[in-house]
């Protein structure tokens, strides 16, 4: 024991020993101090990364929270302007309808006196043109119906009532009643089968009676012998006729200065001036003039005119009148059709400014439904005023 004490001491006395001690200490030191400075320098690093990573989750869970919110406010807007949407399109069809209800209703009401007015005027003209068209009438049905006397009548009788009931027809149909007298008296006694009253109150004489015997037997004539004969028996019973005319009828200063012989046939009377130019030139220097009914309803035609011409210098002042009416009417009626193109004008308008309306919604439904809200003031504008207002009197 004793000498390894004494080798224990020696060596601590021993200087070399001694620094070498001290240096392994302070080496030792130094490798504790860098390994607790390691340690040091690792802690932190993990506690840097711990907090890093904190704030990292930290942020996460913030942007969560705020998308979360993000989320909530645009569900709540677009509900919001789903909402409002649904009341301006409620809001918009309550208008487009109340408007469309009084635009029909003006309409019809201005269409339903329209049509009263110009149903007036036309009636109006319709009886001023009655006469007009009742003669019309009477003219095509009595041409359609002009036959040849040989084929319907058999008798002379027959014949004679035929040619005056034909001629009084005529006249009956052309002329308003007042204006002529069947079987006249003349202040010789004589009654001829019509007088015409014209203007200057003389009578226009007309005849019905016609030989047509010898017109039978001319046209039944087999040889040249007997047509001779039949034709101056024609020439001799027409000439004694138009005589008879003339000395009974015409009265200078009573009658008119010419009277009418009424052939009631247009194939007889043609068939006159065909072959009997003659007898109608004798009967025209006898102031006798041959008529047809087709020329008949000609000479009362001008006859008719003739009498409206008087009636109308007699009532020049009332049909001024008349006329001054006709023109207030056509005024009234040009006016009532200016007021209704107004009124399509009026209704145009409407309904293209409902047009662009439903488009600005259909715009704006489209960018509800793409979550595109660039155009935020647009809609807002939309929203503010979402269909034009109407101005007083519109």
């Amino acid at each position: 024991m004793q000498p390894l004490l004494t080798s224990a001491e020696s060596l601590v006395r021993d200087p070399l020993f001694v620094a070498a001690a001290i240096a392994a200490a302070a080496a030792i030191l130094v490798a504790g101090l860098i390994g607790l400075v390691l340690f040091l320098i690792v802690r932190s690093r993990a506690r840097a990364q711990a907090e890093a990573a904190q704030i990292e989750a930290a942020e996460a869970q913030a942007r969560i929270l705020e998308l979360a919110r993000l989320q909530t406010e645009t569900a709540g807007r677009i509900q919001q302007m789903g909402s409002m949407l649904h009341q301006q399109h409620s809001e918009l069809q309550r208008s487009v309808n109340e408007r469309l209800d009084a635009v029909t209703h003006r309409l019809g009401q201005s269409m339903q006196a329209t049509t009263q007015q110009t149903n007036e005027n036309l009636n109006k003209l319709g009886e001023r043109l009655a006469v007009i068209d009742r003669a019309q009438k009477n003219i095509t049905d009595l041409a359609s119906q002009v036959t040849s006397l040989q084929s319907v009548l058999s008798n002379k009788q027959t014949r004679g009532a035929f040619g005056q009931g034909r001629m009084e027809m005529i006249i009956q149909d052309g002329l308003p009643k007042g204006s002529y007298e069947f079987q006249y008296t003349l202040s010789n006694r004589m009654r001829p089968d019509c007088a015409i009253f014209l203007p200057d109150q003389r009578p226009l004489v007309i005849d019905a009676k016609f030989p047509l015997e010898a017109v039978t037997a001319y046209r039944e004539a087999e040889s040249e012998d007997a047509r001779n004969a039949a034709a101056k028996l024609l020439r001799q019973h027409i000439g004694t006729h138009v005589a008879d005319i003339a000395k009974k009828y015409l009265i200078a200063g009573e009658t008119q200065d010419l009277a009418l012989m009424f052939v009631p046939s247009e194939s007889v009377y043609a068939e006159l001036h065909d072959g009997f130019d003659d007898i109608v030139q004798k009967a025209y220097r006898a102031k006798v003039v041959i008529v047809s009914p087709s020329l008949l309803m000609l000479a009362i035609q001008v006859i008719q005119q003739i009498q409206k011409d008087a009636r109308m210098r007699e009532a020049a002042d009332k049909i001024h009148a008349e006329v001054g009416h006709l023109m207030d009417d056509l005024k009234r009626l040009h006016e009532r059709v200016l007021k209704l193109q107004q009124h399509f004008g009026q209704a145009n308008e409407d309904v293209r400014q409902i047009l662009v309306s439903a488009e600005k919604v259909e715009k704006r439904a489209t960018k509800i439904k793409d979550v595109d809200f660039d155009g935020e003031e647009d809609d807002q504008l939309v929203l503010a005023a979402p269909f034009p207002r109407r101005v007083a009197g519109e």
